[in-house]
């Protein structure tokens, strides 16, 4: 009779199953060093630090560049003689071009040296955010902002699987932390300079040529700083084959972890993208009909700012810290915190909305917490989506979920908000008033952006969905990742296809003896131990 051994779970609550005295030796040894280095808790390399440093510079500017627009918004529709629905097209466009090119640069980054696209990508969104600031017509500032969203889409879908490459585990969700860290921290940035330095030089044009300068030497760390590590590399993932563009597509749209935390980011996006852009203006129009003024109307994009990045400072560590505490005994804690963090935004952003034209001070306190509890999400969701794919197929996941996000998030919002207070206008215009008074606009905005607190809700309720599925998903890659580990030779003459993350689960050989078959996948019994993540 075979004796069986049994060792105790490691941190991924897999038990090691050797059976019969053919069991190989280095299985012991082999699981056990891959779940010392998978617990995160080795030291971090310099040029490690120096890698997600110059990311997260990247991503600081990136961010930036895009809410700059929203703190010098007033004055562009002053300059091209715009409404709020022409004004939404600067952010719709910009991320209609993101979206549109995020799958392609997906594609690169799974296959080709990640650090020549992020320097290309980076390079376009310089050239083209500095000569826009030089156009004299809305129609070509509109063009050369669609241009700069082929830039950053380079960017954004490639520089997070570096760090998944190069972290697993809880440092992993550390540095996604410290990544993402800089998207409120640049947003606030963005607002700050954008508004003080047209303020300061008299053309709004110059808030828009900080961020091609600080860019230029972006490229040159990128180009000569960065390194690329295998895909893989930390996680043993290294053996794993690429498929096909159809097949990554495939193995993601029936992953159900992955398809509703991009539902619940999409949720998460259509909210950031309305805010950023008309927030600012918001509250200036509540200024304005505020009897006794308690701010400044050209300070508010400036306040507006700080509010943005403190909220970042505290919310993004702040979720990623919570996710790695309760993940340890509550395997559904990483899509449960996000559920939670868009159900508390909801609420306070409402009553922020409510008590702009009353109560300043008490807006923008509402505005901080709605913001933090939104701040949550960020570096959770981009660790769900490493988790739950593939290495070789994370480039093309972060791609398709940027692509449905903004297709169905951000790139419509600011339009979608602007055009629903110009529709409102004659509804809300009492007789003898204007619509362009300030008290008209003011409503018409207010009740436009109350759609934001729906859309926080039913992102809550995907993230709650996600939770069903989060930690077989996440099993079911560790499965791959290790099958694919093993070379044919040790199949004993089976060919062996395993991805049990995409499509299929193969022999094209005869089975051998020692091979068992669970759940109607036939694994070698160097892989037996992985059975219990399959239930």
């Amino acid at each position: 009779m075979d004796e069986t051994r049994s060792q105790s779970p490691n941190v991924s609550r897999q038990y090691l199953v050797n059976e019969g005295p053919d069991a190989p030796d280095n299985i012991n040894n082999e699981v056990k060093n891959r779940a010392d280095d998978n617990n995160g808790d080795r030291s971090i390399t310099k040029r490690e630090w120096i890698t997600v440093s110059i990311l997260c510079f990247v991503n600081l500017i990136n961010y930036m560049d895009r809410t700059t627009i929203a703190g010098v918004l007033s004055e562009i529709q002053t300059e091209f003689h715009i409404e709020n629905g022409s004004s939404g097209l600067l952010q719709t466009a910009f991320i209609i071009s993101y979206m549109i090119f995020a799958p392609l640069f997906g594609y690169l980054g799974d296959r080709y040296n990640r650090r020549i696209i992020m320097s290309a990508g980076v390079f376009i969104w310089c050239l083209t955010t500095l000569i826009g600031s030089f156009m004299k017509t809305f129609e070509w500032f509109l063009i050369f902002r669609m241009c700069v969203g082929i830039g950053e889409a380079s960017y954004s879908t490639i520089a997070p699987t570096i760090i998944s490459d190069l972290f697993v585990k809880n440092t992993r969700s550390k540095m996604l932390a410290l990544f993402y860290f800089a998207i409120p921290v640049g947003s606030g940035l963005g607002y700050i300079t954008g508004g003080k330095i047209a303020e300061a030089t008299g053309h709004w044009q110059y808030g828009l040529r900080i961020t091609p300068a600080l860019g230029i030497v972006a490229i040159l760390l990128i180009l000569f700083v960065i390194r690329d590590p295998i895909r893989g590399e930390r996680e043993g993932g290294s053996h794993v084959a690429s498929s096909s563009w159809l097949i990554d597509i495939k193995a993601l749209l029936i992953n159900p972890s992955f398809m509703l935390s991009t539902a619940g980011f999409t949720c998460v996006a259509f909210v950031t993208g309305a805010l950023s852009l008309w927030a600012p203006k918001f509250l200036q129009l509540g200024i304005e009909l505020q009897a006794s003024k308690t701010l400044v109307i050209s300070d508010v994009s400036f306040v507006f700012g700080l509010i943005a990045m403190l909220a970042g400072l505290i919310g993004v560590p702040l979720g990623s810290i919570l996710a790695q505490k309760l993940r340890v005994c509550w395997h559904q804690a990483d899509p449960l915190l996000c559920a939670a963090g868009l159900l508390l935004s909801a609420p306070m952003i409402f009553f922020a909305i409510i008590t702009a034209s009353s109560n300043s001070i008490a807006c923008f306190v509402l505005i901080f917490f709605g913001q933090l509890a939104l701040n949550l999400n960020w570096s959770i969701v981009a660790d769900i989506l490493l988790y739950v794919v593939i290495p070789t197929r994370r480039s093309t996941a972060e791609a398709f979920q940027i692509l449905v996000a903004h297709a169905l998030g951000d790139a419509g919002s600011p339009y979608i908000i602007g055009k629903m207070s110009e529709a409102l206008q004659p509804l809300l215009t009492p007789p003898g008033s204007t619509a362009d008074s300030p008290e008209v606009e003011f409503r018409c905005l207010q009740y436009s952006l109350f759609v934001t607190i729906f859309i926080e809700v039913l992102g809550g309720l995907f993230f709650f969905l996600t939770a069903l599925y989060i930690e077989k998903d996440k099993a079911m890659v560790e499965l791959t990742i290790a099958a694919q580990k093993y070379p044919k030779s040790q199949h004993r003459g089976s060919n062996y296809c395993v991805d049990l993350c995409g499509l299929s689960v193969r022999s094209t050989a005869a089975k051998a003896s020692s091979d068992r078959e669970v759940n109607n996948v036939v694994l070698p019994k160097e892989l037996y131990f992985y059975k219990d993540l399959l239930h």
